[in-house]
């Protein structure tokens, strides 16, 4: 089949131009061919026709071969160019060469010629699939670079290290210029308590080719906590390799509900505090047993409101309590208890806690929480009764089960199992359970944030869960938290602590609430201090500046208004570097311990607190070193 060319010849001789057309034609090319021998005929030939290859004479009365290259790649920078003459000596060659020619062919002795021209032809078809895929990444990068500026989801593609190799603009909120972080570790924002197990599953998706979901949190530079929805998958070399990791990640719809579960928790920590620091003044002025036993339940409702506090903090942003050794046989006998004051009498309770059971290090409150969530839905699931078990074990889990729960670990584990006889769900309905407000309840009977709450608390231990259910035969919760391997840890029963009482040193309270300020002015001054109040920061430090020779220590709320607590603080400290200074707050996260450190505050009351607290938090700041700046 002959070959199809088009050439261009650029030849003052007639005879030579025949003579090479011929030789093409002899090597089986089908020729289509032009001669021209004039700059006017060079250009009009170049504006009429595409042409596959030039043939250049170097040299001609009108038109000089070096010019006639000039002009041929201003037009076309990778059309073949041959020089075909009789004239050129080694020294031009190899300059027309570095000019822009190809080849050089001297006219006496043809036979490089086709050889010449195949692999010109060759090379020419290289270049243009070459420039073709040029085009075509160039057009697939803007189009990328299209969409990646105009969607809200993370995407980064990392290198087998975890080191970022790309970052979409959408970091720009939470990490700063995307291009700033190119390079650096992927693992570092991750919540501390998060970062091994999503290094473990990302050395998994790399191992196994397999891309993996996964949820954590990223902690970011100003201390806040983000909830983030991550999908792994990995980008495969020529060989079949995995050459990179592509992430997309998600910032969960638990941002909005953290930023309006916060400003709830301060609100709600503002109505509960000077009902649960009244307690204990009520309770000295209606000493009865009446009395007592209204006041019990007035102290447990603060507590419970107060606890609810936490768990919808715990649940939107992260939010860790306190954490300690503690063995999961108290927090199982307590739950037994309240349940079996709570629940109907057609609910039986049972409990099996293993003997030697191991340590845990957790919040109690927050386990408490999780084993209360989970009791209460499997009441729900039995209206006309039936049995709940909470039962705790330890287990070692092995590498093989680790790998079959995202985020687990090997090694030992304290497995507490909450199970009830009733309903039962359908896979499907499994599915859904832990997602934030998904609930089977009817409307007012359920928020679908019970078991988002738990998953939050569990991940943020570093456990996992699993449930098993079927329709009918009811429903069994395994939740998962690493053990200490330790002997049990004895309790010692606590006393009622004795209130410290003062003894005439005036406290400084600045608070925006009226009720706060109140109840903590009447608590003071019934254990023996006297008190000065100010309603916002402004007042606080004029009231300092009056009355700094007697006033023993300030206590300070961090969230107001015209005047917040740092500021007052800096204030303070201008005034009297050694003013004893309480934080109190309402709101995790807006009183940072280490930046109120670097202020010299040592002491932080969280909202509510008791009489109890709030004595021991004024007690302690009085007996501390002055603070120094």
């Amino acid at each position: 089949m002959q070959k199809r060319i088009k050439a261009l010849l650029i030849e003052d001789s007639e005879d030579d131009a025949a003579l090479l057309a011929r030789e093409l034609q002899r090597a089986g090319y089908d020729l289509e061919s032009h001669r021209v021998d004039s700059p006017e005929a060079l250009h009009k030939a170049l504006d009429n026709e595409n042409w596959d290859i030039v043939f250049c004479d170097y040299s001609m009365p009108l038109l000089k071969g070096t010019d006639a290259l000039r002009l041929v790649r201003a037009r076309n920078p990778d059309i073949p160019y041959i020089f075909v003459s009789g004239t050129m000596g080694e020294d031009v060659a190899v300059a027309a060469m570095r000019a822009g020619a190809h080849d050089y062919i001297v006219k006496g002795n043809l036979k490089r010629l086709v050889p010449a021209v195949e692999r010109e032809l060759r090379e020419a078809e290289h270049r243009r699939e070459r420039h073709t895929m040029q085009r075509s990444l160039r057009a697939n990068e803007e189009q990328f670079r299209s969409i990646m500026e105009n969607i809200a989801d993370m995407v980064a593609l990392v290198d087998l290290d975890g080191k970022r190799v790309y970052n979409s603009p959408s970091y720009g909120p939470l990490l700063g210029n995307p291009e700033s972080v190119r390079g650096s570790d992927s693992f570092e924002e991750v919540h501390p308590d998060d970062r091994e197990r999503i290094r473990a599953i990302f050395q998994e998706t790399v191992k196994s080719g397999i891309g993996q979901r996964a949820e954590y949190r990223l902690l970011l530079k100003d201390r806040t906590i983000r909830f983030i929805e991550s999908q792994g998958s990995v980008i495969r070399d020529e060989r079949g390799g995995v050459r990179n990791v592509l992430v997309v990640l998600r910032a969960q719809r638990m941002e909005s509900i953290g930023t309006l579960a916060g400003g709830i928790a301060h609100d709600l920590n503002n109505v509960l505090g000077p009902i649960m620091m009244a307690m204990d003044i009520l309770r000295r002025k209606f000493p009865s047993s009446d009395s007592k036993g209204i006041l019990d339940t007035l102290e447990s409702s603060a507590k419970r409101g107060s606890n609810m506090v936490k768990q919808v903090l715990a649940f939107a942003r992260g939010v860790e309590g306190e954490r300690m050794h503690i063995q999961v046989k108290h927090l199982v006998q307590e739950m037994k208890e309240i349940a079996a004051e709570t629940f109907p009498k057609t609910i039986d309770i049972r409990t099996n806690v293993a003997k030697n059971h191991w340590a845990i290090s957790a919040d109690p409150t927050q386990i408490h929480q999780v084993l209360l969530n989970l009791c209460v839905n499997a009441r729900d699931a039995m209206p006309q009764g039936g049995i709940i078990r909470i039962e705790a074990e330890n287990v070692q889990v092995d590498e093989q089960y680790a790998r079959m729960n995202v985020g687990a670990k090997a090694g030992p584990y304290v497995v507490l199992r909450v199970s009830d006889t009733g309903t039962g769900m359908p896979q499907g309905v499994i599915d859904k359970i832990f997602e934030p407000f998904f609930t089977t309840k009817e409307v007012g009977k359920g928020t679908g944030l019970g078991l988002s709450t738990v998953l939050a608390i569990v991940r943020s231990h570093g456990g996992f869960i699993n449930v098993y259910s079927e329709p009918g035969k009811g429903t069994s919760f395994k939740i998962y938290i690493p053990g200490l391997e330790k002997s049990e840890l004895e309790f010692p029963k606590e006393k009622p602590p004795e209130l410290a009482a003062g003894h005439g040193e005036v406290i400084l309270v600045i608070d925006d609430e009226a009720s706060i300020r109140q109840i903590t002015k009447e608590t003071l001054e019934t254990y023996g201090y006297r008190v000065l109040t100010a309603g916002d920061g402004t007042e606080g430090v004029a009231i300092f500046v009056e009355n700094k020779a007697r006033i023993s220590a300030v206590l300070t709320d961090m969230m107001m208004p015209f005047m917040d607590g740092s500021s007052t603080i800096r204030a303070l400290r201008k005034i009297d570097p050694h003013t004893k200074i309480i934080a109190a707050t309402g709101l995790a996260g807006s009183a940072d311990p280490a930046s109120l450190a670097e202020m010299g505050v040592r002491t932080i009351l969280h909202k509510p607190y008791t009489a109890q607290k709030l004595l021991s938090a004024i007690g302690d700041a009085l007996l501390s070193t002055p603070a120094h700046r």
